[in-house]
Formats: structure tokens, sequence, C-alpha cells
């Protein structure tokens, strides 16, 4: 395509947190949860790239074309036929970075969403499903991306034709009823250091419960949410990172002795427990993690990456 019309006023997206696996989904399920990031860009004249950052993780993002959020903007603008000569960009971090939440894929899906829509008729070239291939492209899975970008539960997957991967969703709508519990430690844990202890192979067994548990998933997530426990029970990664964190596998643990539906969200060190409980029981529900940890109610988001 020839190269594009910029956008002269500064746009502004507010993306959605999410988990992923939700127990035995692994790198196919992922929620949307409200708890958001705010992004706003604007196309300069001049060639500087002006970065404000505040929030969660403000002393540790680079201010510079290392920047993820930059980082996803170049690459929608490229797939869009050209970058624009400055970018001012404001960013306001709410989501905890390294804990399991989505905090990449929420500036990741942040910067294509804004790329595209600074691009003058932007949505007409780079469709949905296009976005969320560039941006499985730089995540490494679509699990998170795609909760981000479409909102409520998301089961992503790989289809390959000519030798070439793209990466493929269907949205669920979350039932009404349910809520969740973020168990937030305030250490992170990198997730390619989680994926690391990960096994080559894991018994048949397992796989066969894995399989069934994450077939009951999207009816427990849509309609019947006291499927929720068993529905969210792995066997196929969450004990082999236990090691890693000691502290967030004892609250699954504990959680799940006491029948409720908790899990490691993503690669962790975050727990999440989703639930139908009254407001007594949820008070009740942040006590379970003690002093490491600090329990964050939190909505099913509904709706994902949204320009202001």
């Amino acid at each position: 395509m020839s190269k594009p019309t910029f956008k002269a006023k500064p746009m502004q997206v507010q993306v959605p947190a999410s988990s992923a696996n939700l127990g035995p989904g692994f790198d196919a399920f992922g929620l949307a949860l409200a708890m958001h990031d705010r992004y706003v860009a604007q196309v300069l004249d001049d060639s500087i790239l002006d970065i404000d950052v505040t929030g969660e993780g403000a002393d540790e993002v680079p201010r510079n074309d290392k920047n993820l959020l930059v980082k996803a903007m170049y690459k929608g603008f490229d797939f869009l036929g050209g970058r624009p000569k400055g970018l001012a960009i404001r960013a306001l971090n709410v989501n905890p970075h390294g804990r399991g939440l989505g905090s990449s894929a929420s500036a990741i899906i942040g910067g294509l969403v804004l790329a595209r829509a600074l691009v003058l008729n932007g949505e007409d070239h780079m469709s949905d499903i296009q976005l969320l291939s560039l941006a499985t492209d730089m995540e490494g899975h679509p699990d998170n991306v795609s909760a981000s970008l479409f909102g409520g539960a998301t089961i992503s997957w790989f289809e390959v034709e000519k030798h070439k991967s793209s990466a493929h969703c269907i949205h669920l709508n979350v039932d009404p009823r349910i809520q969740a519990m973020a168990y937030i430690p305030s250490k992170a844990l990198a997730t390619s250091k989680a994926r690391k202890m990960l096994p080559e192979t894991i018994p048949f067994a397992d796989a066969v419960r894995n399989t069934t548990n994450a077939a009951v998933m999207s009816h427990a997530l849509t309609t019947r949410p006291d499927l929720l426990f068993v529905a969210t029970e792995d066997f196929l990664h969450q004990s082999y990172r236990a090691e890693a964190m000691p502290e967030s596998f004892a609250l699954v643990q504990k959680l799940r002795g006491a029948g409720v539906a908790a899990f490691i969200s993503g690669a962790g060190p975050t727990v999440l427990a989703l639930h139908t409980a009254d407001q007594r029981e949820v008070e009740e529900l942040k006590l379970a993690g003690g002093k490491a940890f600090e329990a964050t109610p939190l909505e099913i988001a509904s709706r994902g990456a949204v320009l202001l």
C-alpha cells in the first residue's frame, strides 16, 4: 500500500489486563480483567520520540524505541505502509509488570490499536484478526493479547498454511455472575524463566484430565459457573513451576482446598480466583492471601481495547 496519511489529533486507548491459561487452558484461554492501562499518542512533524510514563513500572520502562508500546506502534505503522517522523506518547500504567496479568500484552495491543487509529482509514487496512496476528508475533502466544483486544474470555489457537502460522480466537461472553480476586505478590517473575521449568513430556493420564477440564471451561465461563472449580484444575504446568513461586502455589492449594476456583495467573506469580461470592464472602476471600499478597477484587472486562 502507499505511504499512509497520519491524523494530526492525539488518540487515546484503554486496554484491560488479562489472565492466561485459567488453569488447564495453557496458551489457549484468556480472560480480560477490569484493570486498565491508558496510552495516548500523537504524530509529530519533527523527528522526536517524546515519551512519558507514570504509574506501575514507571521507573523501569525505557523512554526510547526499546519501549514495548513504541515497538508495537512501529510494527503497526510498518504494516500500514510507513512510520511518522515523530511521536509523543503518554502512558498511565495500572497493571503491575511481571506478575502474570498481561502487562506486555496490554502494551502491545495498545500500541497496535494506536498505530491503526493514527492512520487515516487505518481500520480498512488492518482488521482485528490481522492486528491479533501482529500482536501474537510480538508476544509469542495469543492468549493474553486476544483477551486484551476483544475482552471477555477468549480461546486462541494457531493455524498453519503454506508453512506460515496465523493466530485465531473465539470470543466468549462471560456469565455476569462471575467475578475475580487477584492475589498480587510484591515480587515479579519473568515469563521466560517460568517457561523454562516446563517438562518436555507429561503423563498421558494428566493430558486426558487436562483436556477434559479445558473443554468444561467454556461452559463454566459462559453458563455454568458452578463448574468453575472443576474446570480450573490443571495437570499440565502449574506444579512444574511451583519451585519458582512457592508462596503462590501454596495459596492455590489453600484456596482450592477450601473449594475456591483458584489458579496461577499466566506465568505467575499472581494467583487468580474466579467466584460468584456475595460481598461478605468477598471480604473473607480478601483475607485468604495474608500479608504476602495484595488481594484485589476485579470485575471481568466485557470489552477489550477501546479508543477514548
